[in-house]
């Protein structure tokens, strides 16, 4: 069990796959991209799957969630899926994923058994998105999210930032859309994780901003906390139901007292959450041929340390020198 001093249990694992994106999102990296991992500092295949089943097998992890970077870029990725959904117990799969290439891996993905995706989409609007991401693919990604629906990657959910000047007027629209094929609409605040450290508070739009934009147009019925349980989305019913509308208030309304969530790097670093500042070696052990349990108990280690929250409303936070790219969303 990976338990805290605060008596919070992970039971979610995000694993990061890849550092590499196909998109250079201004809200995550420069337009030049970043000094990328070499391939001997990330963890092999059968490394991320050793890791994974030890999580799973002695730690209670019950959901693995890959991440980027882009995971989709990770040549191994159905291999790996496949091998942790023959793991016993079976743990829930889900990607987050920029949708370029989805169309490609969809069915493959469902095959090998995953069971759902989350698609990154800010915009409905071509020139906006190449404005926002600095590539022209919004056609690849839309068709992406339809090949996920086709394949049984369900709920396709949908998170999108919205960013002052750019997209911020987007909200209502972008939950019509939502609604009409079927997705589910999580909105994000800005976070301070940008490579270029240029995230400001003030005027960042807000969970308070995009929920005043979507009730211009639509009755938002609020679930509450029995519903949420763990999760970071505070969710509305849309219109009645049966359709939901998810904020993800990392910034003015976090959700750490229940968080349980762990975090591998594609590097193989434990990271006890996004905005931490500290990572603790797991890659440096797998090749020093410890065994699962001097692993399990590494883990267990860094997880205890896990801080109480994630310090952004603290005057001293420091941004993570890691960007989001490099440590997994």
């Amino acid at each position: 069990m990976l338990i805290d001093t605060f008596g919070r249990v992970a039971t979610d694992l995000r694993v990061s796959l890849t550092d590499k994106c196909n998109l250079r999102c201004t809200y995550c990296m420069p337009e030049e991209g970043l000094q990328w991992l070499g391939k001997q500092e990330l963890l092999s295949d059968d490394e991320i799957v050793r890791l994974i089943r030890i999580a799973v097998t002695e730690l209670g992890i019950t959901e693995i969630r890959f991440t980027g970077g882009e995971p989709l870029l990770r040549p191994g990725l159905v291999g790996i899926v496949e091998r942790c959904a023959a793991l016993t117990p079976r743990p829930k799969m889900s990607l987050t994923t920029n949708g370029i290439g989805l169309k490609r891996t969809a069915t493959a993905l469902k095959a090998a058994g995953l069971d759902r995706v989350n698609v990154s989409l800010d915009t409905l609007r071509p020139d906006v998105f190449k404005t926002l991401t600095r590539r022209d693919r919004h056609q690849d990604v839309l068709d992406g999210m339809a090949a996920a629906r086709e394949a049984g990657l369900t709920p396709v959910k949908v998170n999108a930032v919205l960013m002052p000047g750019l997209n911020d007027d987007e909200a209502p629209d972008l939950l019509a859309w939502a609604v009409a094929n079927d997705y589910e609409l999580r909105f994000i605040e800005q976070m301070p994780l940008d490579a270029q450290h240029g995230w400001k508070r003030d005027g960042m739009i807000t969970a308070g901003d995009i929920l005043q934009s979507l009730r211009t147009r639509f009755t938002l019925t609020e679930e509450g906390d029995t519903e949420r349980g763990s999760a970071p989305a505070e969710r509305w019913t849309v219109d009645g139901g049966p359709h939901r509308v998810g904020v993800i208030a990392s910034v003015t309304r976090p959700f750490c007292g229940a968080c349980d969530r762990t975090r591998l790097t594609a590097d193989g670093q434990v990271r006890t959450c996004l905005f931490a500042r500290e990572e603790s070696d797991l890659r440096s052990a797998l090749r020093s041929d410890a065994t699962d349990q001097e692993i399990a108990e590494l883990w267990k280690v860094a997880m205890w340390g896990k801080k109480a929250g994630s310090g952004l409303d603290d005057p001293t936070f420091l941004q993570p020198d890691r960007p989001m790219s490099a440590i997994g969303g």
